[in-house]
């Protein structure tokens, strides 16, 4: 049977990644964030009998730790929420690697919220869906926005839409599962440096590709060196031409005008 509730939740990449400060636990970033149009899970919602909220997908964490889990967590006390998914189920058909830097898990949480908010006819807006989307993980409000590029600052909250031609992305993933949490904490104790508000101020009014074509991985992203301390073997992957997402594992160029 045909199946109208589906929508694609793209993976998305880093043009750069900077680190502006400390708040509290948490990191904040100066980036560029570019949905990457070639690769992405799709997401639907599908009537079911089984009168239980249910996932169905290829995924290795549990049900408490699934991003989109925890999305349906913060709103099930909306009206109508619960028992739409008391009689529909999520399937998720992942194409996008895990742990990869690619926002895959952020992505699916963005999604549903998008997805949520339509069907269950709860008609909150994309600054109260932000809101929402922050408690989850800081790359979620970017994808709860559906900008194709977007300067995306603080914790991951402030996220404006930046205007540049749609980006051919092409992505590598070697099979390294990166731990953000640890990558962050070699960061702080050995690789710690803060972007100044003028360079930060400067990138952020640049187009990517002009970005790309001044910065080499290293100084494009400031996890990188970390990572690669944690994980040499992503040290074979590095070519003229080709950055690394995140916190990794994703590698990534740009086909534009190539």
């Amino acid at each position: 049977m045909e199946n109208s509730m589906i929508k694609k939740s793209y993976a998305k990449v880093n043009i750069f990644l900077k680190i502006a400060g400390k708040r509290g636990n948490y990191h904040e970033l100066v980036s560029r964030f570019v949905r990457v149009h070639n690769l992405y899970d799709k997401l639907s919602f599908i009537k079911t009998h089984r009168k239980a909220f249910t996932i169905i997908g290829n995924f290795s964490c549990n049900l408490e730790t699934n991003t989109v889990y925890k999305a349906y967590n913060l709103i099930k006390d909306y009206d109508g929420v619960e028992e739409f998914f008391l009689n529909h189920e999520i399937h998720i058909k992942k194409n996008i690697p895990e742990f990869a830097g690619l926002g895959g898990g952020s992505s699916n949480a963005a999604t549903f919220l998008l997805m949520a908010n339509q069907y269950c006819n709860l008609n909150l807006s994309k600054d109260e869906l932000c809101s929402i989307a922050l408690k989850i993980g800081a790359d979620v409000p970017f994808f709860v926005y559906e900008y194709d590029s977007a300067n995306v600052t603080g914790i991951g909250e402030i996220v404006e839409k930046f205007d540049e031609e749609i980006l051919n992305v092409e992505t590598i993933t070697p099979k390294v599962k990166c731990n953000t949490g640890e990558i962050f904490k070699i960061f702080r104790d050995n690789f710690y440096k803060e972007i100044s508000n003028e360079d930060a101020k400067r990138l952020l009014s640049m187009k990517s590709l002009e970005i790309l074509k001044e910065l080499n991985i290293k100084k494009a992203n400031d996890l990188y060196e970390s990572a690669l301390s944690l994980y040499p073997q992503l040290g074979s992957y590095e070519k003229k031409d080709w950055y690394f997402s995140g916190s990794g594992s994703s590698f990534f160029r740009i086909n534009n005008g190539k």
